[in-house]
């Protein structure tokens, strides 16, 4: 699957961002190992702390379609950016060595990385 067409996945996901009270806009497309892609947009609450970034509900999308292994995630976001520190772990669950690909809400690729990169010496299930 090319970078490409995971950035226009993410992209097209932007129109339905619910963010009325940040009005900013963060969308995802997650491609599982199968090939298939999973969308995700940020929903934001009244009370912020319900708020759910895209990359979650990008996962949780995928998770409710069977999927558990992950090869790459596009973010689009306004100016520079990278995932929470909540997405990061969330994401560790599943892929450890994620390629992650940031890019803005013109579609040019900011930056690129790897989940352990941003999150090194992650807690894991081994620790359990």
């Amino acid at each position: 699957m090319s970078d490409e067409l995971l950035i226009e996945e993410a992209m097209a996901a932007r129109s339905a961002c619910y963010c009325p009270y940040s009005s900013f806009p963060v969308s995802a497309a997650l491609l599982a190992d199968s090939g298939n892609i999973y969308t995700g947009v940020n929903v934001e609450n009244a009370s912020y702390g319900l708020t759910i970034c895209a990359e979650r509900v990008a996962v949780g999308s995928a998770i409710a379609a069977g999927e558990r292994a992950f090869e790459k995630l596009v973010v689009v976001v306004r100016g520079a950016g990278s995932p929470c520190g909540a997405c990061r772990q969330v994401l560790n669950e599943f892929a450890p060595e994620l390629s992650i690909i940031m890019v803005d809400e013109l579609g040019k690729v900011s930056s690129r990385t790897t989940l352990s990169e941003l999150l090194p010496q992650a807690f894991g299930p081994q620790y359990l």
